[in-house]
């Protein structure tokens, strides 16, 4: 996991504000993993990110998967298809139902030409910005709810899902080139064949929701916002987490 700045990151291009969120996200997915007791705890390390300490995992092949997922958002990101990255932890087989949904929302990140990506925003940003600041309380806000959610039964696994936006242009990255392949019926929103989208009502009636969507209960993590940047996180436990605590 390599060292943050010291300074606080210069977000004066759309590049550079997706830089921002896979840096985060990255640190983000080890603490999810570490906290939620996912892998064993003594099987992370502690390091150095945004000037905090934060966990990391010891073993090389669950970090080239982190490495290589986040690459993969990010270049969806980069062409500004993606609503929302998820981190789904799932009940271990033969159910593997969705638990726990880890939502950061950036749907409110600015759309931008590809061929623009680098190019300086036409508001300058400040020189610099309370990004590091914000991180370090969101990683707190993670590790402080994990005492407080429902605990999980043992050798839970978990993927990452990558929302894709509502608009009409944007293709789903599937195909034997790329990384990505198509979430479960209940992770996915689908619109109906008979759907008119012209309409901002009809749009919603038209757009049916998965299962595992929404959760039967959602806890807000924080709201990130710093010029351009602006994310939203919240955790979702879905009904089947209730469920096999019950079977």
């Amino acid at each position: 996991m390599a060292n943050y700045n010291v300074e606080a990151p210069i977000l004066d291009t759309y590049h550079a504000v997706v830089s921002a969120f896979s840096d985060f996200l990255t640190v983000a997915i080890h603490t999810i993993l570490y906290e939620r007791n996912i892998y064993p705890q003594s099987s992370f390390l502690t390091a150095r990110k945004f000037n905090c300490p934060v966990r990391q995992s010891r073993h090389p092949k669950v970090c080239k998967w982190i490495q290589d997922a986040v690459a993969a958002v990010e270049a969806e990101m980069l062409k500004c298809s993606l609503s929302a990255v998820s981190l789904v932890i799932h009940a271990p087989p033969p159910t593997s139902v969705s638990l726990e949904r880890y939502v950061f929302s950036t749907a409110a990140f600015p759309s931008v030409p590809p061929s623009e990506v680098l190019t300086p925003f036409a508001d300058k940003p400040p020189p610099t910005t309370d990004l590091p600041e914000q991180f370090r309380a969101t990683l707190s806000r993670l590790s402080m709810l994990s005492s407080s959610l429902r605990a999980l039964p043992p050798d839970c696994t978990f993927t990452l899902v990558a929302e894709l936006r509502d608009d009409g242009g944007v293709q789903p990255p599937l195909g034997s080139t790329t990384p990505w392949i198509a979430a479960e019926p209940g992770l996915q929103k689908t619109k109906k064949k008979n759907g008119n989208m012209h309409d901002e009502q009809e749009t919603r009636s038209s757009t049916k929701v998965g299962e595992y969507l929404g959760g039967v209960k959602t806890t807000p993590v924080r709201t990130l916002e710093s010029g351009a940047f602006s994310l939203e996180m919240w955790i979702e436990e879905g009904k089947g987490k209730f469920e096999e605590q019950l079977s």
